[in-house]
């Protein structure tokens, strides 16, 4: 929307903005933010940022945690979810410093920036496009408490199939039954529709918008292709967006990877591909499934390093819920053609040269999009750098279904790591390809891996219902 700064003082006269709001990420991938009366935005402001503390961001800096924001002015949007006009900005944060400040290297939008930097330094291609499809629920309550003698929680949607008694207008749907359901059934089209609307006029392009197989209200909300860090702010906006039009609607909306026990689980598959001097890296009529050796060569990298991208990628422990067989979420470390039970689909539909591609499963919205985008891109350049063959590795190409696999055939696969504590631990022995070209700060992901280790541990106290279930009488 704006260049300049100038660009910003003329937009806020004229649309008669009287809030500027800066929004920052934390280091779990979540907006923050603070805000400053128009009367008060200077050009200034924008040069010289506002001071924040970083330590309460969950940064672990060596320097003092005192920062400032400096708003990236290209980002600059009117907030929909305002009711007083806010003009909007993501920005970078910088590290106080004399004369000029310099980028707190541990900030999500430095690093995915890094990233993409190394990708041009290395020859191998100087774009990354990628898609992230957003899969969610929709509930209208939601309600959760964590308390010495009560731990619960409990979510219900009118269209869900436990309200089949109660729901007098018959909108209910059956279990796993909501993939493409039509009106009546279809009853939040309306909200989904803003959403992307909304989504649109934040300058990211919809493919379409449906309900997805969980019946208790499941859907998803796909994007065009992207290129990575414009995404990267995307997939924040794309977020932000979803949980503001549900609670207009009178819905709240959740992304976590599994909300409802025994229901589809809600991933946020990323497609990629690899562009240089405007033409595809992946593309080659005489490969696998049209791919090119390189294409073969980053998945293999992504296979190679995917029990420790799980750390990055699924970095919640709800996560591993939702990684388990039976469902269309993956588990076996592999590659196939139009397969979704291996951990890297290669869409068959994507036929022209420029669209040929695959798709990385495992990956949910817990992470933080700028971490996931950034550690997948880097384990994929490892793979092409020590061109590194998935099928030589024997992770396929797996052309079947791999859940109906005898048993003694599914033993001798290789399976994502099944706790969160199990992927950390991966990650502390195997992330040298994450710190090529200083990308990922060795002080970043130390304090990733105790911020997360000590998580892990607190919800590893708590009574769970269901061990009542088990355990009361014995």
């Amino acid at each position: 929307m704006a260049k300049t700064a100038q660009d910003i003082i003329r937009l806020i006269q004229e649309q008669d903005i009287k809030m500027v709001d800066f929004k920052i990420v934390d280091i779990n991938g979540q907006f923050r933010h603070v805000t400053v009366p128009a009367a008060n935005f200077t050009e200034e402001t924008m040069i010289n940022g506002i001071g924040f503390d970083a330590s309460n961001y969950g940064y672990a800096v060596v320097e003092k945690s005192d920062m400032v924001y400096i708003p990236d002015l290209e980002t600059a949007s009117i907030d929909p979810f305002c009711d007083v006009k806010t003009l909007s900005m993501i920005g970078n944060a910088m590290i106080i410093d004399y004369p000029a400040n310099r980028p707190l290297a541990q900030y999500p939008r430095n690093i995915v920036r890094a990233a993409v930097d190394y990708m041009k330094k290395t020859g191998i291609a100087d774009e990354m496009k990628i898609l992230p499809e957003f899969e969610f629920y929709l509930f209208d309550q939601v309600g959760w408490t964590v308390q010495n003698n009560r731990v619960a929680f409990q979510v219900d949607t009118q269209q869900a199939y436990w309200n089949s008694d109660t729901e007098g207008r018959g909108n209910v749907v059956p279990f796993q039954k909501n993939y493409h359901i039509a009106k009546p059934l279809d009853t939040t089209y309306e909200c989904r529709s803003e959403m992307c609307m909304e989504i649109e006029k934040a300058g990211i392009p919809v493919k379409y918008h449906h309900p997805e197989v969980g019946g208790a209200g499941q859907f998803e909300i796909e994007p065009l292709l992207c290129e990575m860090t414009k995404m990267a702010d995307g997939a924040m906006m794309v977020k932000y967006i979803i949980h503001n039009v549900a609670q207009k609607y009178g819905l709240t909306a959740t992304l976590m990877p599994k909300p409802v026990y025994g229901e589809a689980g809600s991933g946020m598959h990323v497609h990629m591909l690899l562009l240089k001097d405007g033409e595809p890296v992946f593309s080659d009529d005489n490969g696998y499934s049209h791919l090119s050796k390189e294409a073969h060569w980053f998945m293999g990298g992504l296979l190679k390093h995917i029990a420790s991208l799980c750390a990055i990628t699924n970095p919640s422990t709800n996560s591993f819920k939702r990684l388990v067989p039976g469902f269309e979420a993956p588990v076996t470390v592999g590659y196939a053609t139009s397969n979704r039970s291996a951990v890297i689909r290669i869409p068959a539909y994507a036929k022209s040269p420029k669209l040929r591609r695959f798709e990385l499963r495992n990956p949910d919205a817990t992470c933080n999009p700028y971490f996931c985008f950034a550690a997948i891109l880097m384990a994929g350049l490892d793979g092409i750098e020590n061109r590194i063959d998935p099928h030589e590795n024997g992770w396929g190409p797996y052309d079947m279904n791999l859940f109906n696999l005898p048993d003694e055939e599914k033993a001798k696969l290789h399976q994502l790591p099944t706790r969160l504590e199990d992927a950390l631990d991966a990650l502390e022995t195997d992330h040298d390809y994450l710190t090529k070209g200083g990308v990922f700060p060795e002080s970043l992901l130390k304090n990733f891996i105790k911020t997360k280790r000590a998580e892990c541990l607190e919800i590893s106290k708590i009574p769970h219902p269901v061990e009542f279930e088990k355990y009361y009488n014995l």
